[in-house]
């Protein structure tokens, strides 16, 4: 099956207009759609269905003249929905209007005689006029990427041949409603590649029925089944007219664990000659309409259709006046995130019915580096071998490398770290989550909410395992001997730390004349066991600079954050503020330069980034860029992925970026003033501070002195171990591309940079030829690397990460009530940069391309380093993610603008050019709008909302 911006097509055995619901299963996609495929694998697996037959897309196909004689208004609209020009010229499509036209020439078209007895044929072989179901079923429908619930029509309770040839037709017509052309569009597929299936079923005289699902897709509980019923035909549920009972029912135990009874004010029920009517309920009604017994089978029903399908199951069944129970549709939850694998613990228990001692809770690591999306395979490879390189160096085995150590784990191509056990202790639920108060406070919340989670209940007091690995390996990496260096003599230390950074950087590339093996030899090798070395070699000195900090605190006494805040804004030795300097110097240069000023205000970035590898730029500008990607191009947005472009390969981001810094006309606001003015406020601060610990004795205040004095040292080199680290990816991802040339030239792969839509293993296969098991068949690279790029582009759509989940799927944040504590209409997170600011916000998913005019309210869901440069004339900042010492509101502090993190959904809860007012000490933002704040969820996954 093929998607994202391809036709969804599948194989069939068997051609035909009309077949039986028992012979379809999931390999006939094409020719009978979701729906139907869907029920032909639950006959198959023993499950009641009712009994009917399918038309196939073959006489949709018939209908509609395609290929060659495809009706002329159809052929008019699938041209539109190709065309890219009104998305390139920023225009909306008028997706409406097109789907209109769509639907009348189907409705228009004659139906086709052979269509026409074919469906009379099977229809009449259920029965003299028996009532029935008449159901749509596309090929782009209930797909494991998306479910298009609800999207095409149903008719209910259809009696006769003529009524049911009709329904058939508007099924057909259904297949272009407003909304599913759009959610087509929006997903890149082909409307040339749909077509629609309709399904004929003997109607289920319905007592009660609803819809079930075999997970809580509220909560990603995959240890919970959800169940709406109501009376009557299932349609009052499915389409909200009706408020239902709902139960959520324990998948392990059958203990229902809510029960909530709705007003059930309406059902909907079959008339004798055909169609349906809505009656009114007198009254509410208090009396549940599943016994128990029934919510148990219901419960084991859906289970069956889920261990069939091996995926969680959104269906609708029914209960029919006898008792009995059917099942009239089954289709995947499409917008459940991915359970985290592992290799660990995690992985020796079932993860999706498992009991409550097995629960293990998983941290997404991506997100706490600022990285919402998701990573190649390459570069899932390399975090796997650098995290055995960091496990091994602490003394913890790790069996596999390539597999990564027993803590790492996966979910929907993001990095996953298991937590269990530093909660499971009491230091452990004292220190973790107050790392993450300034790493990423939303993620600290949600760990001391897992405290009273009996799942979770503490087992020792320290974690002695771990500390018996942490003290020796520190040891081994000389981390003490550092330490007393720094104190004691902190220029020579800092000295001492730069010609490390120069050695390591010169060590990194191999010998001129290595052969693809060699440099794929050399990647493997810097990643699995010399770049690690580097964060015990330059972490220690940071650290020292923040505990100095709270060393000062403590001799000065009191509550003291808000008056040490300012001591480390305009740090020194932070390379990342010395980089974004350093491209503002550059703005400076080329804004005296009338020929280099003109081509940035007047062309693409994209052009002239073009314009730079030919050559072509003036002078000025490009030797300035030159210059700055020489030492910075190893630099990326996501840059921990070594899949990603750097800026050397791709500058069109710093090439907008300067653009930007050139409307940039208040001297005041410069950069560099800014920066010169912190770094002066801060020294004024030290002084202050001073003074007032002197006042009570001359020892205490030189002791405070030396405290800032060294944190103002040291604390700027927090972003030094990570550049480094970047430094060393940057020569693993040159390397590789030098290998996907070789693979290029000797056609196993397409393109150079699809090797990283392999992993090494993989690479070394491509090269040498040689399969990964004895007597297995050659790989198909091509094949590979194209299905791994569709995967890929479906999670770069997914807006909602988990910051923590369980192993059951359960996604905590999702479970908390929330609590405001705040006014109403304020979006809370937490202080990042003092300072109060109004101004038009700016929301920006993606920086690469991203213009933001200055003053502006940077409105994100997370930053790395690769974001900077878009600081520098911002008026303010916003995330999603981060805490007080997360990068982004360290920058932000160090620039001097109001910074407010860990505000939920603030880039859905936020517009571009709505004005809002950022108070980076109490943490609130507060948008200038009537009314009150947007209180309601971003929807998450890809589907619209649905009957959850």
């Amino acid at each position: 099956m093929e998607h994202q911006g391809l036709s969804v097509v599948g194989t069939s055995r068997e051609g035909g207009l009309v077949l039986e619901l028992g012979r379809l299963d999931a390999e006939m996609l094409a020719l009978v759609g979701g729906k139907a495929a869907n029920l032909g694998e639950l006959l198959s697996a023993g499950l009641p269905v009712p009994e009917g037959f399918c038309l196939t897309t073959a006489a949709y196909r018939q209908a509609v003249g395609a290929p060659d004689s495809l009706l002329p208004a159809l052929g008019a609209v699938y041209a539109a929905l190709r065309d890219p020009a009104p998305a390139a010229h920023g225009e909306p499509l008028d997706v409406a209007r097109l789907a209109g036209t769509a639907r009348a020439a189907i409705l228009a078209a004659p139906l086709p005689a052979a269509v026409g007895e074919a469906v009379q044929q099977a229809y009449v072989a259920l029965g003299p006029d028996v009532p029935v179901a008449v159901r749509s079923s596309a090929t782009a429908e209930d797909l494991p990427f998306a479910s298009f619930a609800g999207q095409q029509d149903t008719y209910l309770n259809v009696v006769g041949v003529p009524a049911v040839l009709e329904a058939v037709r508007k099924c057909w017509a259904s297949l272009w409603t407003d909304r599913a052309t759009a959610y087509r569009a929006s997903l890149g597929i082909d409307p040339a590649g749909v077509a629609l299936a309709v399904v004929v079923q003997r109607m289920v005289d319905a007592d009660t029925a609803g819809v079930m699902f075999t997970a809580n897709s509220l909560t990603g509980s995959r240890r919970q089944v959800v169940i709406d019923a109501s009376p009557g035909l299932g349609e009052a549920v499915v389409s909200g007219a009706v408020n239902p009972d709902h139960f959520v029912v324990d998948a392990l135990t059958g203990r229902v664990l809510e029960r909530s009874l709705g007003d059930k004010g309406v059902e909907v029920r079959p008339l004798p000659g055909g169609g349906t009517e809505t009656r009114v309920l007198p009254g509410a009604c208090d009396t549940a309409c599943l016994t128990g017994s029934q919510l148990a089978a219901l419960t084991r029903l859906g289970l069956q259709a889920e261990e069939h399908f091996g995926a969680p199951q959104d269906t609708e069944w029914a209960i029919d006046r006898a008792g009995g129970l059917w099942l009239t549709q089954s289709r995947p939850i499409t917008t459940l995130y991915p359970v985290p694998k592992s290799n660990g613990a995690a992985g020796r228990v079932p993860q999706a019915r498992s009991a409550v001692g097995g629960t293990r809770a998983y941290l997404c690591f991506s997100l706490a580096q600022g990285l919402t999306r998701p990573l190649t395979p390459m570069g899932l490879a390399a975090v796997r071998l650098i995290a055995s390189s960091v496990a091994t160096a602490a003394g913890f085995p790790v069996p596999d490398p390539r597999q990564g150590p027993s803590p790492y784990a996966e979910a929907g191509q993001r990095i996953y770290v298991d937590f269990t056990t530093p909660i499971r202790s009491t230091v452990g639920r004292r220190l973790v989550p107050r790392i993450f108060d300034i790493m990423e406070a939303r993620t600290a919340a949600v760990m001391r909410q897992l405290f009273d989670d009996p799942a979770f209940s503490v087992t020792r007091r320290m974690p002695f395992g771990l500390l018996h690995h942490v003290g020796p390996a520190a040891t081994r990496a000389k981390v003490p001997g550092t330490l007393l260096r720094a104190l004691v003599r902190p220029q020579a230390a800092l000295r001492r730390l730069d010609r490390f950074t120069r050695e390591f950087g010169a060590s990194l590339a191999p010998d001129d004349g290595a052969g693809a093996l060699a440099r794929l030899d050399h990647a493997e090798q810097l990643v699995g066991s010399r770049l690690f070395p580097i964060v015990p070699a330059i972490l220690p000195l940071p650290a020292l600079g923040f505990a100095m900090l709270g060393v000062a605190g403590k001799l000065l006494g009191g509550s003291a954050w808000d008056e040490l805040q300012p001591v480390i804004r305009g740090l020194p030795n932070n390379i990342t503020t010395e980089m974004d300097l350093e491209l503002w110097r550059l703005a400076t240069a080329i804004r005296e330069d009338a020929e280099s000023r003109t081509a940035l205000m007047t062309q693409e970035s994209a052009a002239l980034a073009d314009a730079f590898q030919a050559g072509q730029l003036p002078a000025r500008l490009d030797a300035g860029l030159a210059r700055f990607l020489d030492r910075y191009g190893h630099r990326a947005v996501g840059e921990i992925d070594v899949g990603l472009p750097r800026w050397s390969e791709e500058p069109a981001h710093i090439l907008g970026i300067l653009a930007n810094y050139l409307r940039l006309e208040d001297p005041a606001m410069a950069p560099d003033a800014q920066f010169s003015k912190a770094a002066g406020d801060a020294e004024a601060q030290v002084d202050r501070l001073v003074a007032r610990a002197a006042a009570n004795g001359r020892i205490r205040g030189r002791l405070v002195r030396a405290a800032l004095r060294r944190a103002r040292l040291f604390a700027g080199l927090r972003e030094l171990p990570k550049y480094q680290l970047v430094v060393g990816l940057g020569e693993v991802r040159r390397q590789l591309l030098l290998v996907g040339r070789e693979l290029v030239q000797a056609a196993t792969i397409e393109r150079q940079d699809d090797v990283f839509f392999l992993d090494f293993a993989e690479t070394r296969q491509a090269l040498t030829g040689d399969p990964a098991e004895k007597g297995a068949p050659a790989q198909d690279f091509r094949a590979l690397v194209a299905a791994r790029r569709q995967d890929y582009a479906l999670e770069l759509r997914r807006r909602h990460i988990p910051r923590v989940l369980l192993s059951d799927g359960t996604e905590p944040e999702a479970v908390r009530t929330a609590v405001g504590n705040a006014g109403e209409g304020t979006l809370a997170g937490s202080p990042a940069s003092a300072g109060t600011v109004t101004a038009a916000a700016r929301v920006i998913l993606d920086p690469v391309g991203a213009r933001l005019e200055p003053g502006e309210i940077l409105v994100a869901p997370s930053t790395d380093p690769g974001w900077t440069p878009l600081f520098l004339t911002a008026g303010g900042l916003v995330m999603e993610m981060g805490g007080a010492n997360s990068h982004g509101a360290v920058v932000a502090r160090e620039y001097g603008i109001p910074a407010v993190v860990g505000v939920a959904d603030a880039t859905g809860l936020i517009s571009t050019g709505e004005k809002i007012t950022v108070d980076g000490g109490a943490g609130t933002v507060v948008p200038e709008r009537p009314g009150t704040a947007k209180n309601g969820q971003v929807p998450r996954g890809t589907d619209p909302p649905a009957r959850a």
